[in-house]
């Protein structure tokens, strides 16, 4: 098939249009071979119509003047696919691409016919067969919403290839695609976009997903407020952060803002240690503030370069190994920092997600319990019940996957469930204080092998589900908390193990109660302190 891309953007391959649109053909090409032309309006030499109709009568088909339009046309009347790509300049198509448009006149006969479609007060018939040409059109604006802003794109190209005889898709926000900071929506957007030109490629884009692509990227107040803040107007331009402040206040999500009291506020104070700015964003559960002076006490402050954070928001360093490297350091509630995209990630408009088309895979649900129970339950029953107390152990131990269905079963359960039903029925032959010390020596060595050998501790696998989910699996100060505490709990089953194993079994009783106890209390303390401690490291 032949694909003809007229991009008609002022901006050529820059336009933020042609990003929906090379995704669009990616989508395509996934079904099937294409030979893909495409023409970079901006860049060739189209001189206006002169309106002589020397195309009509004296060089019929063929327009005189001598520029790259020749070249075009006949790439347009070959092509079995055009997609036209451009921005919308004041309710209608760029002049440029209004000037190629006009010198289309060859391709149409001088006699006046009525339209099948009744459109309009007479037409002019086609020179060639395009009966089976088809067109889309992609479109985006710098308006909230592409809908009532489109009435004249429609009404030119239902009149040059009639009334619903293309497919299109405007998108409002535009401006959105080569702003950095917003990558994770403007993304999930252009996925749909590949989708759509996938099923129109299979037979049409079907109706959820054009629904889905309907959707707002972001709310009208809060796209307004960040469009706003964009043009710096009556200012120097060096304002040190602060319409950055405000263009990332635009993200806040007053609905995340859950604390006790009503009208709750938080302050996060933004410090610009390269430019020397302080700015200050008050949070409430009705909205927000941007100051640049009289601030309040802060909640949260964040030390950073100006450059360094942009960097973060536009996803070119992760905010993560920034702090790990010292790029920044936080004061403060290290909550807001551990929530940070619940409050400022998308709030959907009209309660919607603009992934409605797409797969959603829940959260696993996981639970330590599931863990540690069988070797709780092991070292109590085979204690108290000699006898019977390893079958016990075993019940409980083997019970273990019938909660999979429920629950997201990870590799410490499993094998803390085989291994507590291996001891179980050794234990029936072999002396009871070797079994407890081999147990104990096990049950170290799970903590000690995640923490010191592996890139993820057992911990973080049952507590990530609070830091963000698969978030906080690449959030390197999460990971280096849970090794540390799973450090801790693998040398006190370490040393009860070696206390069982040298005959010191009252010791290990012991450190077994008055050790698990001081490590609870250390691990409930250091995961809250490590991190904020870390955060108020100097910057680097």
């Amino acid at each position: 098939m032949n694909m003809l891309v007229l991009n008609g953007s002022p901006k050529g391959e820059n336009s933020n249009t042609f990003k929906l649109t090379q995704v669009f053909i990616d989508g395509a090409a996934a079904t099937q071979n294409l030979s893909i032309d495409t023409i970079t309006v901006s860049q060739k030499n189209i001189e206006p119509c002169r309106g002589c109709f020397c195309c009509w009568e004296k060089t019929p088909g063929k327009c005189i003047s001598a520029d790259d339009m020749g070249g075009i046309l006949d790439k347009y009347i070959k092509a079995d696919l055009v997609i036209w790509s451009f921005p919308l300049y004041y309710y209608s198509v760029p002049g440029i691409l209004k000037n190629l448009i006009d010198r289309l006149l060859p391709l149409s006969m001088p006699f006046m016919r009525e339209r099948p479609d009744g459109l309009g007060s007479g037409s002019h018939p086609s020179r060639y067969d395009m009966s089976g040409k088809r067109h889309v059109i992609l479109s985006t604006c710098g308006f909230y919403s592409a809908q009532g802003n489109y009435d004249g794109v429609k009404n030119l190209f239902d009149h040059m290839l009639g009334k619903d005889n293309y497919a299109s898709i405007f998108c409002g926000q535009g401006e959105l695609f080569s702003v950095g900071e917003l990558r994770e929506q403007t993304g999930r957007y252009l996925e749909l976009v590949k989708q759509a030109g996938f099923e129109y490629m299979q037979g049409g884009i079907k109706t959820e997903t054009e629904a889905a692509l309907q959707e707002l990227l972001f709310p009208k107040e809060t796209f307004e407020e960040m469009a706003d803040a964009s043009w710096n107007i009556n200012n120097t331009g060096e304002d040190g952060g602060l319409n950055f402040t405000r263009q990332m206040a635009a993200l806040y999500r007053p609905k995340s803002n859950k604390g006790a009291g009503k009208y709750r506020e938080m302050v996060l104070e933004m410090y610009y240690t390269d430019t020397g700015k302080t700015c200050q964003i008050i949070m409430t559960d009705k909205g927000h503030t941007v100051l640049a002076d009289n601030f309040h006490p802060f909640t949260t402050r964040i030390e950073t370069p100006l450059s360094v954070w942009q960097d973060i928001s536009r996803g070119k360093i992760s905010g993560q190994d920034a702090l790990m490297r010292h790029k920044y350091r936080v004061h403060g509630d290290l909550n807001l920092m551990l929530h940070w995209d619940d409050y400022f990630g998308v709030a959907p408009a009209g309660g919607k997600s603009i992934r409605s088309v797409q797969m959603q895979n829940k959260p696993e649900k996981r639970s330590m319990l599931f863990c540690i129970v069988p070797f709780m339950v092991f070292w109590t029953v085979i204690n108290l019940l000699p006898e019977f107390g390893a079958y016990i152990a075993i019940i409980v131990a083997a019970s273990v996957p019938l909660f999979s269905h429920s629950f997201a079963l990870t590799k410490y359960d499993t094998t803390s469930s085989f291994s507590v039903i291996a001891l179980s029925i050794v234990s029936l032959y072999l002396p009871l204080s070797f079994i407890l010390a081999a147990s104990y020596g096990i049950f170290a060595a799970m903590w000690l092998v995640s923490s010191l050998c592996t890139k993820m501790p057992l911990s973080a696998l049952y507590v990530a589900k609070d830091y963000g989910n698969e978030a906080a699996y690449a959030n390197p100060l999460f990971i280096k908390t849970n090794k540390i505490i799973d450090t801790g709990w693998g040398i006190i089953y370490a040393v009860c193990c070696l206390l069982m194993a040298t005959g010191f079994y009252m010791y290990a009783i012991l450190v077994n109660i008055a050790g698990t106890t001081a490590m609870g209390i250390f691990t409930v303390w250091f995961q809250k302190w490590y991190p904020a401690y870390y955060a108020r490291r100097e910057i680097w």
